[in-house]
């Protein structure tokens, strides 16, 4: 992806805003390697020592001090303790405060999106992204304190090994830089392609397991669950493989970390052998552990393949590029639809046969897909010149196929209208003809609705749609097939409730509908697919 990543951009900026974290975590992490080397170190000094006095006889064990080292190494465990929990809790509360930013930020951008880009953003791989791919750049934060932790390791170390040599110490560097550099050269090298198809798979797999699940009941009726099931194996089945080449990738690095390890071990064990078991421990487990501190540093140079990918893929959905500024909301003016000019508060119905592109001009309004050249115009603004989502304010929108929350009733109507009180809810329930439905629930306005709404029936849901859309305190109502399936007395009630909402609010009305019932709310019609500039007909 070409440009700036404006994921790269955020994270920076968090990381400066969470700097003190940050730090605190790189002290902890420092103190807890260096303690950790220490402690090692003088555990093997200390077991060599106390072996050699306890074969040496009782003179020997009556003359070896073994209250210094105990105490030396309760002090380090206590260091070690404190600082891993510093480095842990810090480092992880400046993650987790980064991703509350990023991940609303990358919600807004996906609303804010071109509608090309956000309609060929299935729900699976938008989930995959706002979970997976943000999990992963979480690393990018939780190692932050990785070098600190590293350099203090080999620094304990080496000075732990230089008490004994100092040839074995600087082999052990040695070894140390010869790891890191390998590991960061060869870990992106090896783990960059497999983790970017890692990722790019199990986006893949989500995406059909969310096209697949809910349609799970239709599915059964046609007799082809068998062929969902075949597509989501498939994808799995690619999932796994994509982990097994990854995990192949990290299993080779695992095997030269170490190789390069050991080799650096039986070096510094060689040059200090001639200084007797006890320091001989000392320098050996000294560097063990100075291995294991620097680590952490080895693991976040693999884990950078994993993380850049998911910028890359992130970066594709970040929002509106560099530079694009937000427009006013408009004022309470015209519409002109193909030509038509409608005044504040005019109601006209959208008329044509099946496919006409009723559904899509509405949505274009709203900047849900692209505004067609020429046909729409909001304060005598064309559409297609404007950003996406500008008018938003200015309609409340009832679709077709309205999507509910999983949550309560309150909680899906205030979607509309979130400073709403009660008084309000229950008037556009009852606007909706829901309020009765409502009052029998167990909980009334609170009670759960189920996933997507599946407590109530259709005609229910389309109804709480609606009273939503009665919330939201807009110019203009864009209503698609408010009434369909419900039945005629429903229906005429319904559109009784409206027409009076509608002299009392002074709303303007936007209609789509096949029925007789609802187009008695419109005054005037207009005719889509018909010649642009045509005056709308009177209904």
């Amino acid at each position: 992806m070409s440009g700036p990543s404006s994921i790269r951009a955020l994270l920076r900026q968090q990381a400066e805003r969470r700097r003190g974290d940050l730090a605190i975590a790189a002290a902890g992490g420092a103190a807890a390697a260096a303690a950790a080397a220490l402690m090692l170190g003088l555990s093997g000094w200390f077991l060599a020592g106390a072996a050699l006095a306890g074969a040496a006889g009782p003179a020997a064990v009556q003359a070896f001090n073994y209250l210094l080292p105990s105490a030396g190494l309760r002090a380090f465990a206590i260091l070690r303790t404190v600082g891993r929990y510093g480095e842990r809790l810090f480092a992880h509360r400046a993650a987790l405060r980064a991703l509350a930013v990023l991940r609303p930020a990358l919600f807004a951008g996906i609303a804010a999106s071109p509608p090309e880009r956000a309609l060929a953003l299935s729900s699976g791989e938008a989930s995959a992204r706002l979970v997976q791919d943000v999990d992963a750049v979480e690393t990018l934060f939780v190692r932050r304190p990785a070098a600190w932790t590293a350099a203090a390791a080999t620094l304990a170390g080496a000075g732990a090994i230089a008490v004994v040599s100092r040839p074995a110490a600087a082999v052990f560097v040695l070894g140390v830089a010869l790891q890191i550099l390998a590991m960061r050269r060869w870990g992106r090298r090896l783990t960059a392609g497999p983790a970017a198809e890692h990722l790019a798979a199990a986006g893949q797999l989500k995406d059909a397991l969310g096209a697949y699940a809910p349609a799970s009941a239709e599915l059964r009726c046609f007799g082809m669950t068998d062929q969902a099931l075949e597509a989501v194996m498939t994808r799995d089945t690619r999932l796994s493989a994509a982990v097994l080449r990854r995990r192949d990738a990290e299993g080779l690095l695992d095997l030269a970390e170490a190789l390069l390890t050991t080799m650096t071990l039986l070096a510094v064990a060689a040059l200090t052998a001639s200084s007797g078991l006890p320091l001989a421990a000392l320098a050996v487990l000294s560097a063990f552990a100075g291995f294991e501190g620097v680590g952490s540093l080895v693991r976040a140079a693999r884990e950078h393949s994993a993380a850049s990918a998911a910028i890359t893929r992130l970066d594709a959905v970040a929002g509106a590029p560099a530079g694009e500024r937000p427009r006013p909301t408009p004022a309470a003016g015209e519409l002109q639809i193909d030509g038509a000019v409608l005044p504040p508060g005019r109601r006209v119905a959208l008329s044509g046969p099946s496919g006409a592109g009723k559904t899509t001009l509405m949505q274009a309004l709203l900047g849900l897909r692209p505004a067609p050249p020429g046909r729409l115009r909001v304060d005598g603004r064309a559409l297609e010149e404007e950003p996406p989502g500008w008018t938003r304010r200015f309609f409340a929108y009832a679709p077709q196929d309205a999507r509910l929350l999983t949550g309560s009733v309150a909680d899906n109507l205030r979607l509309g209208a979130p400073d709403a009180d009660e008084a309000a809810l229950w008037q556009a329930l009852a606007d909706a003809q829901l309020q009765a439905r409502v009052q029998r629930l167990p909980q009334g306005l609170d009670t759960w609705i189920g996933d997507g709404g599946e407590v109530l029936s259709g005609g229910e849901r389309r109804r709480l749609a609606l009273a939503r859309a009665l919330l939201r305190p807009a110019p203009w109502l864009l209503l698609d097939e408010p009434t369909e399936g419900l039945d005629a007395s429903t229906e005429a009630a319904v559109v009784e409730a409206l027409e009076a909402r509608l002299r009392r609010t002074g709303q303007g009305l936007v209609l789509i509908s096949h029925r007789p019932a609802p187009l008695r709310l419109a005054e005037a019609t207009i005719h889509v697919g018909a010649r642009p500039g045509s005056a709308p007909q009177p209904t």
